[in-house]
């Protein structure tokens, strides 16, 4: 995507932290197009590898609540990034990104950068902090953090982000494509100023150059000043969809508004009650200073309508370079998969099967690689949306969030409940779990030839219990380990001796919201 930022000859050495989320991997293409050299702190530098900009940045080891490795990731940096929060991280979330913002601040200074830059959220004039959302509060803080730290700093002020894949947009987009009749929270008739994701990208990368005595939070949002119920009404139109009838009703605490999301849309409960409970108050801009730093063309910042019409065309081409859930689940678990045979972690069980395929190696891959989202999952349909409808119910991402791209998979990406943990393209996929669990899971599927040469598919479940709890509730689906995961083996070896993939040609419902449960690629 173009944001329209001209090439800088004097170009910057910039960090950027939060590289594998959803507008930290649009960001960093957006600071190379621009002319500016870029290394990314991540916990997990191999997320990185498979996105196209790779090979063109540095990506190094580190987190944000370590000092001495964000010390060595700023070294000989210009501009720093701040994109990162720990919401969802815990109760103590507003502690943790306290104490990250001041590490942040001090070991900017120390290393000499010159600016850092933080993407914050627009919050109400008038309305006292302690009255704010812990989200919203503890964004602020982090933005009153860095601008007060002793290096200059640039905090943009954003309230909705509509652009394919964010967070808001994918709400706003399912909540209106599959209710034509909706009871709703009272926020909706909330005034917001939305801008899209290219603005956001387009101010991120201008504020590269900003003077250096420039040290101040600026508001940023597009030309239209809408209620929710706007919004969603505006998709209706610009999406080809008829008039959608809209109650709102005021009995609809957050707490049940983000489980009323969650039901609805691909977003968890857990995300949506802080986006929900940003939209409580008026959130529109006061001011557009920006322009005087990062100058508007004609026609920017883009009209709602506009900003819409683009991000609707990503979604029905497949062109979505990153998504919401492109981040880690909040507590998600870590752990690398145990595979050494001298492994002492304790338990570990496992499903393995191998099937001779009537197919090329080739064929299987595609098959392997196409799995999940409208594809399925080749066994079993009711038994994996029970699952799924499980995960969600107990708080978790279920199987809506689909995904990313109908072809091609790459580390990181997120997978229905699963997450592409390794991929070695033409031979093994490995998803980790990201449901609910009471304790590790994996899956992994090859693509191999036997000792005669013949192709094989393998397929390998592995668990790794957490207590009594995880044991018993392994035993408890063993018996229908035949039924899913011998079922799933075979489907995958007949659909590759078919010659069928993710590469077939889509039909219409491959990229609507309503089609197969939701599990759309958005």
């Amino acid at each position: 995507m173009d944001t329209g930022t001209k090439q800088d000859t004097n170009g910057r050495h910039c960090l950027v932290t939060g590289a594998t989320g959803y507008i930290g991997g649009r960001l960093v293409p957006e600071l190379l197009r621009a002319g500016h050299r870029v290394r990314c702190l991540a916990r997990t530098p191999g997320k990185l590898r498979d996105h196209p900009w790779a090979p063109d940045a540095e990506a190094v080891e580190g987190d944000v609540t370590d000092p001495a490795s964000v010390a060595r990731a700023m070294r000989g940096i210009d501009v720093a990034y701040y994109l990162v929060h720990a919401l969802g991280t815990g109760r103590d979330f507003e502690e943790k990104d306290r104490t990250a913002a001041r590490i942040f601040a001090e070991q900017a200074h120390a290393a000499g950068v010159r600016r850092i830059v933080y993407l914050g959220g627009l919050t109400p004039e008038g309305v006292p902090e302690r009255e704010l959302s812990r989200h919203l509060r503890s964004r602020a803080e982090v933005g009153r953090i860095l601008l007060d730290g002793p290096v200059p700093a640039t905090v943009l002020r954003a309230a909705v982000i509509i652009g394919s894949g964010s967070a808001s947009f994918e709400m706003l987009r399912y909540l209106t494509e599959r209710l034509p009749v909706m009871v709703t929270p009272s926020w909706v008739r909330t005034r917001i100023q939305p801008i899209a994701v290219r603005d956001v990208l387009r101010y991120l990368v201008g504020s590269a150059t900003m003077p250096d005595h420039v040290n101040r939070p600026f508001d940023v949002g597009g030309p239209d000043v809408l209620t929710y119920r706007d919004m969603m009404r505006r998709y209706s139109t610009v999406a080809g969809l008829r008039r959608r009838l809209i109650v709102p009703v005021p009995v609809l605490t957050p707490g049940l508004s983000s489980h009323w999301v969650g039901l609805v849309t691909p977003v968890p409960a857990s995300l949506a009650r802080p986006l929900t409970e940003s939209l409580r108050h008026e959130v529109v801009c006061h001011e557009h200073d920006i322009a005087r730093y990062v100058p508007d063309a004609p026609g920017q910042p883009l009209p709602y309508d506009e900003a819409l019409t683009l991000a609707l065309r990503r979604v029905r081409d497949a062109q979505v370079a990153t998504r919401w859930s492109s981040a880690s689940v909040p507590g998600a678990p870590s752990d690398p998969l145990p595979t050494d045979p001298d492994w002492a972690g304790g338990s570990l069980y496992e499903d393995e099967r191998r099937l001779t395929v009537a197919a090329s190696r080739e064929s299987l891959w595609r098959v392997i690689e196409g799995i999940g989202g409208d594809n399925g999952w080749y066994s079993f349909p009711l038994a994996w949306a029970v699952r799924g409808w499980l995960d969600r119910f107990v708080g978790g991402v279920g199987l809506r969030r689909g995904r990313r791209d109908a072809e091609r998979l790459r580390v990181g990406d997120s997978l229905d409940f699963w997450r592409v943990e390794e991929i070695e393209p033409g031979r093994l996929l490995r998803l980790r779990a990201e449901m609910r669990l009471p304790g590790l899971a994996w899956l992994e599927m090859y693509a191999e030839h036997d000792a005669e040469g013949r192709t094989r598919y393998r397929q390998r479940a592995v668990f790794h219990p957490r207590g009594l709890s995880g044991h018993a509730y392994w035993w408890s689906v063993s018996p229908f380990h035949a039924v899913v995961f011998g079922g799933m083996a075979r489907n995958i070896s007949q659909a590759a001796a078919k010659g069928m993939s993710a590469h077939s040609t889509p039909t219409p419902a491959d990229h609507h919201p309503d089609a197969r449960d939701g599990r759309s690629a958005p």
